[in-house]
C-alpha cells in the first residue's frame, strides 16, 4: 500500500496510468458511441479531485503541457492545410456559412451567457468547446487564458456535446419534416445538373483517315473531351489503350464521356454499334499510397494519367479525410489513392506514386521541429493593428505556421505534409501529453466550481450545444435552400463531430454529408480555435 501511495506521487507514473485508464475508458462503447481519446480528461480530472479531496499538492511539469501542446495543434493544422483553401473554391460559399453560423452561434451564446447570468469568461470558453467537441479550441481557450476554468467547462460540456449532435441528426428529419429519400434523389439530380452525366457507347471505327494512325496522334482527348476505355481488334481479345495504340477500320472501341463528347468522337471515328466488348479482366483497382517525391505538388491534370498510363485517381484519402479529386488537386506526401488502372500499367503507377509504406513509416522528424519553430517564431511576432499590437501567441502562430506549410506542401527538397499514420500518432500523442496535466489541475478546483455556479453549467452546455445546430438547419434549410443531406453534413462538420457524421451516414447511402463535412471541417476547425481564443482575451 506504501508503495501504491508512493507511486502515485511521481509524475511520469500518474502520467501514463491516467493515459492508461482514459484509453481503456474512451474505447467503452455503448450503442455505438464512444468518447474515445477525450475521456482521458475525464479520468485525469477524477484523479485532480481526489487529490483535492485528500490534501495532495500534486502537478505535473508543465514542460509537458506545453509540448502536448504544440505537437497537437501543429498536426491539427497539417491535416487541415491541404484542404482549407480549396474548400473555399471547390465546395462554394454556402457550407462555409453553415459551418461559419454554427460555431459563431456558438460563441455568442456562450458570451450572452456570461453577461447576462456573470459566468466567468473562461469557464465559458471551456463549455463552448466541450459543446462542439473540440479539444483543438480548448488547448487555444487554455493557452490563451492560462487558467483552469476552461477546462472544466470543456469536461462539463463534453458528453452532451457528443451525445446531442447524434440525437439531433436522427430526429432532424421527422422535426423539419423531411423525407431523407427525396432529399437523396434531389441531390443526384443536382448533382447531374451541375456536372455533365458521364455515359460510354460503343463505336465501329469507320473513318479512313484515322486508319493506322495512333491515339496520340489523333489528339483524341484533346479534339473530343472523351476518352477510349477499351478496345478490342477483330478476332483478337480486348485491351485497355496506351497513348501508342494504333487504330484500324473495323475496330471497336468503348468511348467514355459526355453527350457531347461522344458526338464529337464519333464524327472522327465512326458509328455506334449495338456490338458488345467483354470484359478482359484486364483492369485492376487498388490503393496507392504517395511515397514519390517527384509528384508531390503536382496536379491530377498534370499526371495525365488517363493518357500515360490509361487510369483514372477516383478517391483521395488525406488524414483520414475522404476527397472527391477534380483536375486541380494536388497531390501530398502520404496521401492514399484509389486508382482504376489496366493490369499492365499497375508497376508504372506504382512506380509513379512509390506506394512505399515502409518510406512513409520513416517520415523525418526535421520538418516538424522546423515547423514549430516557425510557428513559435510567428506567434510572439507583435502585429500592429488599429494602434495596438496584437500577438498570436503559441497557439495561433504554431497553427498558422502549420496551415500555411501543409498547404504548400513542399519546398525545395523538404516535404512539409505528414503522411496520416504519422500525423495521427503524432497528434493523439499530444493530446494525451496535454489532456493529462490540465484535467489534473481541472480536478483540483472542480468542486469549488460547481459549488460557485452550481449545476447550471451543465444547462449552458446543453444550451451551446443546441443553439448552434438549430440555427445551421434553419439557415441552410429556409434561407440558401441547401439539400438538407448537405445540411447535416455541414453541421456535424461545423460541431467537429464525426461520431454526428456517422449517425447521418447510417441513415442514408448518399455521399452528400461526407462531402459536405470534409469541405467544412478545416475550417470549423480554426473558426472555433479563433473564437475561444477571442472569448480568453475578453
Amino acid at each position: 500500500m506504501e508503495l501504491i501511495l508512493e507511486l502515485l506521487t511521481k509524475d511520469y507514473f500518474v502520467l501514463f496510468l491516467v493515459i492508461g485508464l482514459g484509453i481503456a475508458l474512451g474505447n467503452v462503447q455503448i450503442k455505438g458511441i464512444s468518447f474515445d481519446t477525450s475521456a482521458v480528461i475525464f479520468v485525469a480530472i477524477f484523479f485532480g479531485y481526489l487529490y483535492n479531496l485528500y490534501g495532495v499538492n500534486f502537478s505535473i511539469p508543465s514542460i509537458i503541457q506545453s509540448v502536448g501542446l504544440v505537437l497537437f495543434i501543429y498536426t491539427i493544422g497539417m491535416q487541415a492545410g491541404p484542404s482549407f483553401f480549396s474548400s473555399f473554391k471547390e465546395q462554394g460559399a454556402k457550407l462555409i456559412i453553415l459551418a461559419g453560423i454554427a460555431v459563431i452561434t456558438g460563441g455568442i451564446t456562450a458570451v450572452s451567457i456570461a453577461y447576462i447570468y456573470d459566468v466567468d469568461m473562461n469557464m465559458m470558453s471551456g463549455l463552448l468547446t466541450g459543446a462542439l467537441t473540440s479539444t483543438p479550441g480548448l488547448a487555444a481557450s487554455i493557452e490563451a487564458s492560462q487558467s483552469t476554468m476552461a477546462s472544466i467547462g470543456y469536461g462539463i460540456a463534453y458528453p452532451f456535446g457528443v451525445l446531442g449532435v447524434i440525437l439531433f441528426v436522427k430526429l432532424g428529419p421527422a422535426l423539419f419534416r423531411v423525407n431523407i429519400k427525396h432529399e437523396e434523389n434531389k441531390y443526384e439530380e443536382e448533382s447531374h445538373s451541375n456536372t455533365p452525366l458521364i455515359i460510354n457507347r460503343n463505336l465501329i471505327i469507320s473513318n479512313e483517315n484515322v486508319n493506322g494512325k495512333t491515339i496520340k496522334e489523333l489528339r483524341i482527348r484533346f479534339m473530343t473531351q472523351a476518352n477510349i476505355s477499351r478496345i478490342m481488334k477483330p478476332n483478337q481479345l480486348p485491351i485497355s489503350p496506351t497513348k501508342d495504340t494504333v487504330l484500324e477500320t473495323g475496330d471497336l472501341i468503348k468511348a467514355v464521356g459526355t453527350v457531347n463528347a461522344l458526338e464529337r468522337i464519333e464524327l472522327l471515328l465512326g458509328k455506334v454499334t449495338d456490338t458488345e466488348i467483354p470484359r478482359s479482366g484486364t483492369y485492376d483497382v487498388k490503393w496507392y499510397v504517395v511515397s514519390n517525391d517527384t509528384v508531390v505538388n503536382k496536379t491530377i491534370r498534370e499526371l495525365n494519367l488517363l493518357e500515360n498510363y490509361s487510369a483514372t485517381i477516383t478517391r483521395i484519402r488525406r488524414s483520414g479525410i475522404d476527397l472527391v479529386p477534380h483536375p486541380t488537386t494536388r497531390i501530398k506526401y502520404g496521401d492514399k489513392i484509389l486508382v482504376s488502372s489496366s493490369k499492365g500499367n499497375v508497376s508504372a503507377v506504382t512506380q509513379l506514386f512509390g506506394d512505399s509504406l515502409k518510406r512513409i513509416g520513416q517520415t523525418s522528424f526535421l520538418p516538424v521541429a522546423f515547423g514549430i519553430v516557425i510557428g513559435v517564431l510567428v506567434g510572439v511576432v507583435a502585429i500592429p493593428l488599429g494602434g495596438i499590437h496584437i500577438k498570436l501567441g503559441l497557439t495561433g502562430g504554431v497553427l498558422l505556421a502549420s496551415i500555411f506549410l501543409s498547404w504548400k506542401g513542399k519546398m525545395g527538397r523538404i516535404i512539409w505534409n505528414l503522411p496520416g499514420p504519422a500525423n495521427q500518432i503524432l497528434r493523439q500523442f499530444g493530446l494525451l501529453l496535454f489532456l493529462t496535466p490540465v484535467g489534473l489541475s481541472a480536478g483540483q478546483h472542480l468542486v469549488l466550481a460547481i459549488q460557485e455556479h452550481g449545476a447550471i453549467l451543465f444547462v449552458y452546455g446543453a444550451l451551446i450545444t443546441l443553439m448552434p445546430m438549430i440555427a445551421t438547419v434553419l439557415t441552410g434549410r429556409f434561407l440558401l435552400k441547401i439539400n438538407f443531406l448537405s445540411i447535416l453534413g455541414a453541421l456535424t462538420g461545423g460541431m467537429t463531430s464525426t461520431p454526428g457524421l456517422s449517425a447521418t451516414d447510417s441513415m442514408t447511402e448518399s455521399e452528400a454529408p461526407q462531402i459536405a463535412y470534409a469541405a467544412v471541417y478545416p475550417f470549423s476547425l480554426v473558426l472555433i480555435i479563433i473564437v475561444a481564443e477571442i472569448m480568453a482575451i475578453l
